[in-house]
């Protein structure tokens, strides 16, 4: 099914925390988006991959997404190499996004700066006819290269080479963010309230994202806003259409 843009993770709820914001802008500006994880978290300290798994799904369908797709990669282990590359080339020619927003460029989880690469990457080749990829119906799959990748800013502060203004779309942001019950603010609750607390489970993380997106927004003259990064510099048609 193909979409404008592509937001891809490493865990599930890495889209939902650093670019989910972006996505619901653009929709509402008549684009469509899809989401793709490569780990179900497995490794994460609270709650369990199947837990996690429900829980994106969830978070896919506040956000309005046309699909969520997991590549059940190994979480902690992601790996550069054949097999791995040739699973998102494939999940990328399926969907043929013009735009990939990915894992930033590096972070405190060592599987962010590994899977921005890796996407990146993918990105490339997935635009090489030689590479052979084949969907679920065995179908062999067209080459495919999106027009650009974009790196959402994630745990730690990075300077943004852009901006996008989320003003109008926080509120439904932190509702797809709260259908992980498992992971954030939650210790009141009989089903989590014996898991260990971790530096995004409580209410002062959801505080803190508040904080950033106005700090994100204000030179831009936003209210709220998400940052990311490019490693490639765009180009601009009309100066006039910049903010």
């Amino acid at each position: 099914m193909k979409v404008n843009i592509l937001a891809v993770g490493a865990h599930p709820d890495d889209i939902e925390l650093s670019c989910a914001g972006t996505l619901l802008h653009h929709a509402a500006l008549g684009h469509t988006f899809g989401l793709l994880d490569l780990t179900r978290g497995e490794l994460g300290t609270r709650g369990t991959a199947d837990i996690r798994t429900q829980e994106a799904f969830a978070a896919a369908e506040k956000l309005g997404a046309r699909f969520r797709e997991n590549l059940d990669l190994p979480d902690g282990f992601l790996r550069d190499d054949k097999q791995t590359m040739l699973k998102i080339i494939s999940a990328l020619r399926d969907c043929q996004p013009d735009i990939v927003l990915a894992n930033a460029l590096s972070d405190r989880h060592p599987d962010h700066g590994r899977a921005a690469k890796l996407v990146a990457d993918a990105c490339y080749y997935s635009g090489l006819r030689k590479i052979e990829t084949y969907n679920i119906e065995g179908d062999e799959q067209q080459k495919w290269r999106p027009r650009a990748v974009y790196h959402y800013i994630q745990d730690r502060n990075r300077t943004p080479d852009f901006v996008v203004d989320i003003t109008g779309h926080f509120q439904q942001k932190v509702e797809a963010i709260a259908c992980y019950t498992s992971q954030f603010n939650d210790h009141e609750t009989s089903d989590y309230s014996q898991e260990p607390t971790t530096p995004i489970s409580g209410k002062d993380f959801m505080d803190y994202l508040h904080a950033r997106a106005r700090a994100l927004g204000r030179e831009a003259g936003y209210e709220l806003a998400e940052g990311f990064n490019v490693s490639r510099q765009p180009g601009v048609r009309d100066l006039l259409l910049l903010d």
